[in-house]
């Protein structure tokens, strides 16, 4: 690929995110060659309805399957591709779209309804599975002919009605059994006895060991057995002589789980020896996130000396103010980073200074948080001789004219530049006619429309219709 053709391809790229990318220009780039800008197209926000009919019509599967995927679309036009004649097209509407820590708006009920009843296992299979299925759906199938929808229901256990629940902790098949039982086994030593056997060759042996209600004859000889030790430690019904057997393991794993427990106090945790690394990956504690809403679990956590409890707090959305200010000083870059990911009103300035300061990768989606502080970042950073911190200059919507004109010909910062709507009609049009700068000036929203479709025409990109 020539230099040339290749500025030209980043141009494209960048005009199908260029929010103010009209219709008329849409639909021209839904016909040019680049999958990647067809898709980028398809999954956009907002889409006039005259894209929506050319993309749900187009001609490339590549297309319509984008549209399918995307968690942007109006469920309703998504629901319009069931009837597509590309296979695949049913299966991703099925399984629904998976975007990182959002929620999916769901399909209407009647499109599950045609889901569930598909020809193909498959289809009908992910649509039972997928997260996306609405409670109400799910539980419509307990007593669905097939016992993996059967299975299925048990997703949404506390929706279900006691005769409901009853039938299926008694189904003929034995995996509804099981996964039924696995609902009610926290409050149940006789069904936990029979899970043990029934998953000992199961990945799902080492959750149920951990919640199950264990009598203590089967306590005693899971210890005795001496495997999943670290998923007993967790187990709240393990008698206290067990515990504290387990407390003095020599596997440091194991007494880090047991020093986690929620039933001990600050001295307890403090006397086992445990140790809990920087670098440490550990989940949030799951009896922290069950207690969420509970602000006495939540400060005692928040306050602990035990770094996971920390963590497991600030992991939670309900923390109040002042345990946000307290964890927003914390000593751990973890804690600090998951208050940012998790809280909705994390600290403006602890934002920018892990986004500044953090080498994890996360922090750099830092910066689309809502509060991320913009206010004032010109007079701080324009003149600082880290190109990072001149570019968030740019967000400053005091920036002024001068500064900005001067940061679109700095070599480090003027690709950012040259995305500001800000910037001068004239100084847009040099950059954009600047083969360094183009691809980035088309994702100008500020570009007049004039101009994005000479882009086009550049690039050889047919007329619509």
């Amino acid at each position: 690929m020539s230099s040339l053709a290749r500025h030209h391809e980043v141009a494209l790229q960048m005009l199908s995110w260029n929010p103010a990318a009209p219709g008329s220009v849409l639909l021209r780039l839904l016909g040019c060659d680049d999958r990647y800008v067809r898709s980028n197209v398809a999954q956009r926000k907002n889409l006039p309805p005259e894209v929506v009919d050319a993309i749900l019509t187009h001609p490339e599967p590549d297309v319509r399957k984008a549209f399918a995927e995307s968690w942007n679309a109006d469920p309703v036009q998504r629901a319009r591709l069931l009837d597509d004649p590309s296979a695949k097209i049913s299966l991703i509407l099925a399984m629904g779209p998976n975007p990182y820590r959002m929620p999916v708006e769901p399909l209407p009920d009647w499109a599950y309804e045609r889901l569930l009843t598909h020809p193909r296992d498959s289809v009908r299979y992910e649509t039972a599975a997928s997260a996306s299925v609405p409670v109400h759906v799910l539980a419509r199938m307990a007593d669905h002919p097939e016992p993996f929808f059967r299975r299925m229901t048990c997703r949404v256990w506390d929706q279900l009605s006691y005769s409901v629940r009853e039938s299926l902790l008694n189904d003929e098949d034995s995996e509804v059994r099981q996964a039924a039982a696995l609902c009610v086994c926290r409050d149940d030593e006789e069904r936990t006895a029979w899970l043990v056997e029934a998953l000992a060759e199961s990945w799902q042996l080492q959750r149920l060991l951990a919640v199950g209600r264990l009598s203590r004859e089967l306590a005693e000889r899971l210890m005795a057995e001496g495997d999943r030790l670290s998923s007993l430690a967790a187990n709240p019904s393990l008698p206290p002589d067990l515990v504290a057997r387990l407390a003095v393991s020599p596997d440091p794993h194991v007494r880090l789980v047991v020093s986690a427990r929620p039933e001990l106090t600050e001295d307890e945790r403090a006397a086992i020896d445990y140790t809990v690394g920087s670098e440490d990956r550990l989940h949030p504690l799951a009896w922290v996130r069950e207690a969420r809403e509970d602000m006495d679990v939540l400060r005692r956590c928040a306050t602990s000396a035990h770094l996971w409890l920390r963590r497991s707090a600030a992991a939670c959305p309900g923390l109040p103010q002042d345990l946000v200010e307290l964890l927003a000083r914390d000593e751990d870059f973890a804690v600090r980073l998951l208050l940012c990911e998790c809280h909705p009103e994390p600290p403006p300035e602890l934002l920018l200074d892990l986004f500044l300061n953090g080498e994890h990768r996360a922090v750099m989606m830092l910066a689309s948080k809502p509060r991320f502080p913009s206010a004032g970042l010109a007079a701080r950073f324009a003149d600082s001789s880290d190109p990072k911190r001149r570019r968030l200059a740019l967000r400053d919507p005091g920036l002024g004219a001068d500064a900005l004109d001067r940061l679109s010909r700095d070599p480090e910062t003027r690709g950012a530049a040259a995305r500001d709507p800000r910037l001068a009609l004239s100084r847009i049009r040099e950059l954009l006619a600047d083969t360094d700068t183009v691809g980035s000036v088309a994702g100008n929203p500020a570009l007049p429309v004039k101009d994005m479709h000479e882009l086009l025409d550049l690039a050889a990109v047919p007329m619509s219709g």
